[in-house]
């Protein structure tokens, strides 16, 4: 499970709390409070006094003004409580698709495809020597021959493993994912619906 770690606030870094940092807080506070926004806000406040992570020119009030005017919380009709928006919701699944597969990494071979060259079936354009190990489909015969004859002469040939020459493949990461829903009787026991957060 992916988390924050929290650190005094440097004034010299240049940087100001402004609502796309703070959103990406929010939205973790979010999953961790079952989508309750006043306990998320009241975590946030608490964070901000400890650390100072808002500034004077921006602070939770204009945060949570900023919001509302955006369409990530609105007040419950009958309640008036405050409560996420079908907005909120999509940032929410979109930042936690975005964890699971935006920063891939290198990996056992699968069929997600990083920047990285290694293990994998699709061939690249990089070219270099043979290492002890690789697979005899990505050795390039033309090049390793042409190598041969240009060490040793026509008459007197052999191939020997400096003379290897080897296309590199593009690497892949193999991922599981698993969603599990309870449905089970317990979350819409009483009348709520905890299934939606």
């Amino acid at each position: 499970m992916r988390s924050y770690v929290f650190s005094a606030f440097n004034e010299s870094s240049g940087k100001e709390a402004g609502f796309d940092s703070l959103l990406k807080l929010f939205r973790e506070l979010l999953l961790h409070t079952s989508g309750d926004v006043n306990e998320a806000l009241a975590w946030l406040t608490e964070i901000d006094k400890t650390y100072g992570i808002t500034t004077n020119q921006y602070s939770i009030g204009d945060f949570i003004e900023d919001l509302r005017k955006r369409g990530f919380i609105r007040d419950n009709e009958q309640t008036g409580i405050p409560e996420i928006s079908p907005l909120a919701e999509q940032e929410i699944r979109r930042g936690a698709f975005d964890d699971l597969f935006g920063k891939s990494f290198k990996g056992n071979k699968g069929q997600h495809q990083t920047p990285f060259s290694g293990k994998g079936d699709e061939q690249g354009s990089d070219i270099r020597s043979y290492r002890f190990g690789d697979p005899p489909e990505t050795w390039m015969m033309s090049e390793s021959i042409m190598n041969a004859q240009i060490r040793q002469g026509a008459d007197t040939w052999s191939l020997t493993q400096d003379d290897l020459e080897v296309r590199e493949t593009e690497a892949q990461v193999q991922t599981s994912t698993v969603i599990m829903i309870d449905i089970s009787h317990s979350m819409i026991l009483y009348g709520e619906d905890r299934i939606t957060p």
